[in-house]
């Protein structure tokens, strides 16, 4: 630097004492007695005019965790244990006593880094005073020393934007109590420095120890107790800015924003990756008032927190939230596996067209229902379909009075106009919503309400997801055909399979051909069947076809508890029978087998099947397709009646293109077993004749419906179906023992089944 460096000065005490040390290194101070309820901001923090673009004095302000230390303070969840400050006068440059404050935590184990570099002991914090009080009283000693020095207003200066942002607001935000309005603005000490001195380090390699030696100021921490050292420094840079040489104004204060605003989203909009987030493993009742709070002390962009929903319209605990710049965004990146309560959230790094995709919209109803900003949005789910606006305005009561009226309620509804049984209602303050919530599960007309938070965000999702989906879901065009293996998926009891348990979930069919080694030749084509959970995921499980059970023996001795990916895999010989029950949602345990959930939600209209990208599956893997949701075979003479007949035939190209489709409720099933493409007609004779397959029929879009009451009958079907398109109708019928079957009144054996079939 070529700068001599000068002894640090210490700072003047015109009208007050420097700090007293006691024993363990705390200033003692007899508290007056005053109310400690934190609902009473007055009460806890006396007022005190702190304009910040008026602002004649700053407090500096210094703090430590019992955990990590400079650029990872406050990463760790680890409580505030110390807090020193000062007051300091710009105009006249003088500045007031400097205290230094313990601070009792719940968790008085301290880190081998605090213990270090603080010297302080659990037994010392012991004897502290917590956080509310501490703060209370730091309000109480910055008015005194105010009053002392002629001073009116005030702005907290700390060292960069850790202690604020990362330790105070998050902490007393899950402690339960406010902050006083002063610690929602502050100088960084840090910007400021590097403004005054733009030849200085960046930022973010700021340091007080840098910053000192860049003025040339002295460094020896030895002489003074941890914190005091550190306020003493700041002072002493503050007044280097201050001098005559560079005449430095503080007049641009860092803000924190009280409150989350709630606000709508555009798709228009352009939204940066640098400034978005994936919060994943949030509570499924989590509202964006709780992400919010999670993010306390960040700020949030207006309308920024999306909610994620799954398939079926429901939140999967994940979330999307957007920041006002990648500052925030780097600073919410530090907050990965804090709590929720009992939960720990992971926080990772997320774009801007994926948020555009959750929270974007383009409909002028919901921009003009949502332009209503500030207001609490409540989800109604279950509403009959026949319900009014004045059903719901007469639900809800008058001691929840609806924003706007009739104009703060938003019906869900489907491209025909047909309703989906959600609404969004508007309320103007917290209290209204609350006893809106208290309403849930109450009966409107014969149905129970479910009464949820929501945001902006989920009503974009929920019109977007309506408003996109068909009304009758049809296939794609073909784009490579393929013919049925002639190998099935056996159902005997045969034990000529084997299961793979604990399989890691990155892998695949190449995985498991490598794991298999030599058997790999004794797999039958399509054999390997990977078994995803109802979210799509790898469930660590799959189960594998061989030619004998033999060989199914020789395999499950040879490969149990073999390595794959730095983990073991289990390998059991079972029979297909056993396979064919968990591929289709039954359990396969040591007590045996249990059947697949029947008392699953019934299909409601918004339960279409809906189709997601194509999958690419290389050549070599496609042998090992399964085919367990293929069609069943038919005669000739039965095919040959069919007026369009479609044929699968293997593809000659190097890739297979797949279309999987998913239903509700979907069986833990791959998505490999399910919308195989037809072929073109024109290939229909020629695979016939060359082949001679069985020809097969259109599979079209199957839905099946589990659950339905014992009395449900083809008329109630098919009335619950009113205005779909539909082709055929085929009940499967359950039978007692007594051989009554379920279709209506009839009477009939057994065989009563093929005619009703016939009949349909």
């Amino acid at each position: 630097m070529g700068k001599k460096k000068r002894k640090l000065p210490r700072p003047r005490l015109d009208f007050c004492h420097d700090v007293r040390r006691e024993a363990t290194h705390s200033l003692v101070i007899s508290p007056p007695n005053q109310p400690q309820e934190a609902d009473h901001r007055e009460k806890l923090f006396p007022p005190v005019v702190m304009t910040a673009s008026q602002s004649d004095s700053l407090v500096v302000l210094f703090g430590a965790t019992a955990g990590a230390y400079g650029a990872k303070l406050g990463s760790d969840e680890r409580e505030l244990i110390l807090l020193v400050w000062q007051v300091v006068d710009l105009h006249s440059k003088k500045v007031g006593t400097l205290h230094k404050s313990l601070v009792k935590a719940d968790n008085l184990d301290l880190s081998d880094q605090c213990r270090e570099v603080s010297g302080l002991t659990p037994e010392g914090l012991d004897k502290a005073e917590p956080l509310d009080r501490v703060l209370q009283q730091f309000c109480q000693l910055v008015s005194s020393d105010l009053k002392v020095l002629g001073k009116s207003s005030y702005t907290l200066c700390s060292d960069g934007q850790l202690l604020i942002r990362q330790v105070l607001h998050p902490e007393a935000s899950k402690k339960n109590f406010v902050l006083s309005d002063c610690f929602y603005s502050f100088y960084d000490l840090r910007k400021e420095f590097h403004t005054c001195y733009p030849s200085s380090a960046a930022v973010k390699d700021q340091t007080i120890k840098t910053m000192a030696e860049y003025l040339g100021l002295g460094t020896d921490e030895a002489e003074e107790d941890f914190g005091v050292w550190q306020v003493k420094t700041m002072v002493a840079i503050i007044f280097t800015m201050l001098s005559e040489s560079c005449s430095h104004l503080f007049t641009e204060p860092e803000n924190v924003k009280h409150k989350y605003e709630t606000g709508p989203c555009s798709k228009s909009e352009t939204v940066s990756s640098e400034t978005v987030i994936r919060a994943r493993g949030l509570p499924w009742q989590s509202s964006d008032q709780d992400i919010a709070r999670f993010f306390k002390g960040l700020n949030i962009a207006k309308g920024g927190v999306a909610l994620c929903l799954n398939a079926q319209g429901r939140r999967n605990g994940e979330a999307l939230v957007r920041f006002v710049n990648s500052e925030q965004r780097d600073l919410a990146l530090e907050r990965h596996k804090h709590h929720m309560g009992s939960r720990y959230i992971e926080v990772y790094k997320a774009t801007g067209e994926e948020f555009l995709r959750i929270a974007g919209g383009t409909s002028n109803e919901v921009a003009q229902f949502l332009s209503k900003e500030n207001q609490v949005i409540i989800r109604m789910r279950g509403l009959p379909f026949t319900a009014t606006q004045e059903d719901v305005l007469g639900f809800l009561g008058s001691e929840c009075p609806v924003t706007g009226g009739k104009e703060g309620l938003l019906f869900v509804k489907y491209p025909d106009g047909r309703p989906t049984g959600d609404a969004f209602v508007l309320f103007s303050c917290e209290e209204y919503a609350q006893n809106a919530l208290k309403k849930h599960k109450e009966i409107l007309g014969k149905r129970y309400i479910e009464l949820f938070r929501s945001t902006a965000a989920e009503v974009q999702q929920v019109l977007n997801r309506y408003m996109s989906t068909p009304l009758i879901p049809t296939l794609p065009a073909p784009i490579i055909p393929v013919i049925p293996s002639p190998y099935t998926i056996a159902t005997g009891s045969i034990r000529d399979c084997v299961r793979l348990r604990g399989l890691p979930y990155t892998a695949g069919v190449d995985d498991i051909l490598e794991f298999m080694g030599d058997a790999t030749g004794d797999i039958k084509p399509h054999g390997i069947h990977m078994v995803f959970n109802q979210q799509g995921r790898p469930s660590g499980d799959a189960f594998i076809q061989m030619k004998s059970a033999d060989k199914a023996y020789t395999v499950a001795q040879k490969c149990h508890k073999k390595m794959m990916k730095d983990r073991y895999v289990e390998v059991f010989q079972c029979s297909g029978e056993e396979m064919n029950f968990v591929l289709m949602g039954g359990t396969l345990n040591r007590s045996g087998l249990s059947p697949p959930p029947c008392k699953l939600p019934c299909l409601s209209p918004p339960a279409y099947a809906t189709f997601q990208a194509a999958a690419v599956i290389p050549a070599e893997a496609a042998i090992y397709q399964p085919q367990a949701l293929l069609p069943a075979t038919r005669t000739p003479q039965a095919s040959a009646a069919a007026p369009q007949t479609v044929t699968y035939y293997p593809a000659q190209a190097a890739q297979l293109y797949m279309n999987y489709t998913t239903y509700y409720p979907s069986p833990p099933v791959s998505p490999t077993t399910v919308g195989y493409l037809t072929a073109p007609p024109g290939a229909v004779a020629a695979a016939a004749t060359a082949t001679h397959t069985p020809i097969l029929p259109q599979p079209g879009a199957l839905v099946r419906m589990q659950g339905l009451p014992y009395n449900t009958g083809i008329k109630e079907i098919l009335s619950f179906f009113q205005g779909y398109q539909w082709r055929s109708l085929f009940s499967e019928l359950k039978f007692t023992q007594n051989c009554k079957c379920t279709i209506e009144k009839c009477d009939l054996e057994p065989p009563c089944m093929e005619q009703v079939s016939n009949n349909v």
